[in-house]
C-alpha cells in the first residue's frame, strides 16, 4: 500500500475522525426518524457533545451518555397523555433542545474534557486524576438519569407525593415533590448507569456503589432546591438546576472516592 494511502487510512481511523463520522451518521438517522427525540438545534448540540465524548473517552464514555439519552428519553414519554392532560408533562413532548443537552451533560462534558486535556498536554502529575474524572463523568449521568426517572415515574405512577422539605402531601408535578415510586425508580436508574460504567471499564464495582450514593444525595438536594429556591428566582431554570444537580452528584462521588482512598492508605 502506498505511503499516502496508509496515511489516509490512519487519519480516518483516529478517534476524532471516528467520532465525527459516527455522530454524523447517527445524527442523520435521528433527523429523518419519524419520532423526534431532539429539536434541530438540540441535535446539533448533541452532535458536538458526542464528538467531544468519543474523542475524549472513546466508545466507553460514549456508551454511557448514549445509554442515558435513550433511557432518559424513553422514561420521559411514560404516561405522556396523562401528564399532558394534567399539565405536568415536559415541553415539546419530551424533545430535547440545546438547553436540555447541556443542562444534563455540561458537567459530564467538563469531566471528559479534563481527561482529554491531561492526555493532550501529557501531564504526568495529572494521571492520578483520570480515574476521579471518569468516576465524576459516570456519576454525573447516573445522577441525571436518577433525577429524570424519579421525576417522570413519580408524575406518572406516584400514588402519594410529598414536598421534600415538609413532607406535606402535594399534587404530582409540584417542584420539590417526591414519591416512593419515583424514588425507587431513581435508585434503579443510578445503579443501571453505574453498571454500564463498570461493564465498559470506566469505573470499578466500588464506583457503582459510589455513583448510586452520590446520585441519591444529589437528587434529593435537587428536590430541596426545587422546593425552596426555584420559584423565588426567575433565573433558576430547570436546566440550571440540572447543572447544579449533576455537579453535586459528580462532586460527591469524587469526594467519596478520595475519602475511601485515604482510608485505605491509612490502614
Amino acid at each position: 500500500m502506498p505511503d499516502s494511502c496508509l496515511l489516509l487510512v490512519c487519519l480516518l481511523l483516529t478517534p476524532w475522525s471516528v467520532a465525527v463520522g459516527l455522530n454524523t451518521v447517527l445524527g442523520t438517522i435521528a433527523w429523518f426518524a419519524p419520532k423526534k427525540l431532539l429539536t434541530p438545534a438540540g441535535l446539533l448540540h448533541a452532535w458536538f457533545l458526542g464528538v467531544l465524548v468519543w474523542g475524549s473517552l472513546g466508545w466507553r464514555g460514549y456508551l454511557v451518555v448514549l445509554f442515558y439519552f435513550l433511557v432518559g428519553s424513553g422514561v420521559t414519554r411514560i404516561g405522556m397523555a396523562q401528564k399532558t392532560a394534567e399539565g405536568i408533562a415536559e415541553n415539546r413532548e419530551g424533545m430535547r433542545g440545546p438547553e436540555n443537552v447541556w443542562g444534563s451533560a455540561l458537567v459530564g462534558a467538563l469531566c471528559a474534557g479534563g481527561v482529554l486535556l491531561i492526555s493532550l498536554l501529557n501531564l504526568q502529575e495529572g494521571r492520578e486524576l483520570v480515574p476521579l474524572l471518569t468516576l465524576g463523568y459516570v456519576a454525573s449521568f447516573s445522577t441525571k438519569l436518577s433525577d429524570t426517572c424519579a421525576s417522570e415515574v413519580g408524575k406518572a405512577y406516584g400514588k402519594r407525593t410529598f414536598l421534600i422539605t415538609t413532607f406535606q402531601p402535594v399534587p404530582r408535578g409540584t417542584e420539590g415533590a417526591v414519591s416512593l415510586e419515583g424514588t425507587l425508580a431513581g435508585v434503579v436508574a443510578s445503579v443501571a448507569i453505574g453498571l454500564v460504567g463498570w461493564a465498559v471499564g470506566l469505573i470499578d464495582p466500588v464506583g457503582v456503589g459510589i455513583c448510586t450514593i452520590a446520585a441519591f444525595i444529589a437528587t434529593n438536594l435537587e428536590s430541596v432546591i426545587g422546593a425552596t429556591l426555584q420559584s423565588r428566582f426567575d433565573w433558576l431554570t430547570n436546566e440550571l438546576v440540572n447543572v447544579f444537580n449533576t455537579l453535586i452528584g459528580a462532586g460527591v462521588a469524587m469526594l467519596l472516592a478520595i475519602g475511601l482512598q485515604q482510608l485505605g492508605g491509612g490502614q
